[in-house]
């Protein structure tokens, strides 16, 4: 078996189209560790075939699709970078000996439930029903006791700062588990924080995905920190919160807006946010919105690259390929309004803005009608 310097739990489209994708692309150029164990940590039997076709030696497609550099674009990229797939259910021993012994990063997109405490987790040893941070904690002890080499853990799932978060539930499960586990973790053991972001619209069977052209991994800068491979996507900044603030109050904040306009029309129908953006008065009051009332409160914070990122955001509300349906946005609005909206009103309130926000006013206002 080939060696393989990155352990992935998750077999996600989303981690096929973003992480996978990037490992592959760098490979190519020698800009990589090296290629890609797969860990499939559910047990599911029904997933053997995916485990099977991302392995396949011609690899599987990831289809691109949507606006880049303002025009359309359509490709069928293939990603080789997985040379084997696990599963936790019937392969732990080898998941084991790879962590133990050859992994440099332990990258993960677990579904929520994973990471959700499970009685399991207090097991001293192994069991399968244990959440996805317990197995980790597992695996941390194998190379504590092989007395391995410094490890990075990469969680890309979407929790703020999922890093400190995910080491502060190792960190309560290695104490009682070995003398010197925890010490061993804190000097050992480097957990990133990270931010992705890609549309992965759907999945190809067996195994690949469609995804739109834009893509972000931004991991936090930290001493000793270990990147799977060199790509344009993949980007290490000092403040994780300034592209966190951009993403949530630019992107997020105009899904639901053009959410809570619908809703205002009656919320008939299912329509996707290209069909939206394809009102040409719908689109020039999204504009509008931008210029007037959220790049002031940005261009207040310093954020000088705010604007390439508004219109970033348009041409991927405008992707002409994505089913992305604003019914799917809806959900959750109420606190989604609180999140991107009000949030940002109290931010920019903060930094002494005091430009006029009609619009982000009397959306918020509707939120404790919200469904």
């Amino acid at each position: 078996m080939s060696t393989t310097p990155i352990l992935q739990f998750g077999t996600s489209r989303f981690l096929q189209a973003h992480a996978d994708l990037f490992v592959s692309d760098s490979l190519a150029r020698g800009e990589a560790l090296g290629p890609i164990t797969v860990v499939q940590s559910s047990g599911e039997a029904t997933r053997g075939r995916r485990l099977q076709a991302l392995t396949a030696p011609e690899g599987f497609p990831v289809r691109i699709e949507g606006i880049e550099a303002g025009r359309p674009v359509q490709r069928i990229e293939r990603v080789t970078s997985i040379r084997h797939g696990l599963s936790t259910a019937t392969d732990w021993p080898e998941i084991v000996r790879i962590a133990a012994q050859e992994a440099e990063i332990i990258l993960s997109n677990t579904s929520d439930a994973g990471w959700v405490p499970q009685r399991e987790d207090d097991e001293p040893r192994f069991h399968q029903a244990m959440s996805y941070p317990a197995k980790l904690t597992q695996l941390l002890l194998a190379r504590f006791r092989a007395e391995g080499r410094r490890l990075t853990i990469m969680p890309t799932e979407l929790v703020a700062r999922n890093g400190d978060k995910l080491r502060e539930r190792v960190f309560e499960l290695a104490r009682p588990l070995a003398p010197g586990l925890a010490d061993w973790i804190a000097e050992s053991v480097i957990f990133a924080n990270s931010l992705v972001d890609r549309i992965v619209s759907e999945p190809l069977e067996p195994a690949g995905a469609v995804a739109e052209p834009y893509a972000l991994w931004a991991v936090e800068e930290q001493p000793g920190l270990v990147l799977p491979c060199q790509h344009a996507a993949l980007t290490q900044v000092s403040d994780l919160n300034r592209i966190e603030r951009m993403k949530l109050h630019i992107l997020n904040l105009g899904h639901s807006y053009l959410v809570a306009g619908w809703l205002a029309e009656g919320g008939a129908g299912s329509p996707l946010v290209r069909e939206k953006l394809a009102d040409p008065a719908v689109r020039a009051d999204l504009e509008s919105l931008y210029a007037h009332e959220v790049l002031p409160v940005f261009a207040a914070a310093g954020y000088g690259d705010a604007a390439d990122y508004v219109a970033t955001t348009l041409d991927r509300f405008a992707n002409p390929f994505l089913a992305h349906r604003l019914s799917d946005i809806a959900q959750n609005h109420a606190e989604k309004l609180h999140r991107r909206i009000g949030a940002f009103l109290h931010w920019g309130a903060a930094l002494g803005v005091t430009v006029p926000q009609p619009r982000l006013l009397r959306v918020l206002a509707t939120a404790e009608q919200a469904p």
